[in-house]
């Protein structure tokens, strides 16, 4: 009996080989970036609180809050009515999320090139190439959803010709003003990430046949 079942076998047609493969897509890079940005939230957070310590009051103190002056609308600015932000599409939102983070990492690196003490500069550095992960991340959300990335994101800390700031206070200014556009930026992103990889299934298992001996 036990020749008869060796011989049987022997003589058994090649099976396909299951092979069980995980698909890395678009869900899986999207949850990835929304994980960086909040860490990137947690991360601001210290460093605002150093930064503003080291500019000194008034920008240190809690209840500070002046007008944006016209020097500050070169930075990118995150007030935009919220329905109005909701209602565009998920590519566009990513595109100005692309292309805001490209030209606020530009201003924040000429921070780190001014600060005041190592520790400072330490810090800096480190967000500023945690920030470089971020606009990486969401060029490969993009990708892995179709989507083109905007043409030539990325721009000088100030545009040709811009003038400096005129005295130090308004230096500071332009400081805070850069930090606080940045916190409502990655607060927005944060949002606007979890709710796409709701919209976006998570990456599936696939079975993959590969016939053998056909």
């Amino acid at each position: 009996i036990f020749a008869f079942l060796c011989a049987a076998l022997c003589n058994l047609p090649a099976v396909p080989a299951l092979n069980g493969t995980e698909e890395l897509g678009a869900g899986q890079s999207i949850q990835k970036t929304y994980d960086l940005t909040r860490y990137l939230e947690h991360q601001l957070r210290t460093l605002a609180g150093t930064y503003l310590n080291y500019l000194g009051p008034p920008f240190n103190e809690p209840d500070f809050n002046p007008p944006r002056l016209a020097r500050a609308e070169q930075v990118p600015s995150a007030t935009v009515d919220l329905d109005l932000w909701r209602g565009l599409t998920d590519n566009a939102r990513l595109a100005a999320n692309y292309r805001a983070y490209s030209r606020l990492l530009c201003y924040l690196r000429g921070l780190d090139g001014q600060a005041g003490t190592a520790e400072l500069r330490h810090r800096l550095g480190h967000f500023c190439s945690s920030l470089q992960g971020l606009v990486v991340s969401i060029a490969g959300v993009m990708s892995s959803l179709g989507y083109p990335l905007p043409a030539g994101p990325a721009g000088p800390p100030l545009p040709p010709g811009a003038p400096a700031a005129p005295n130090d206070f308004l230096k500071k200014m332009d400081d805070f003003w850069l930090l606080k556009e940045l916190q409502t930026w990655l607060w927005r992103s944060a949002k606007d990430f979890n709710r796409l990889k709701k919209k976006v299934p998570p990456a599936v298992v696939t079975l993959r046949l590969e016939a053998r001996g056909f």
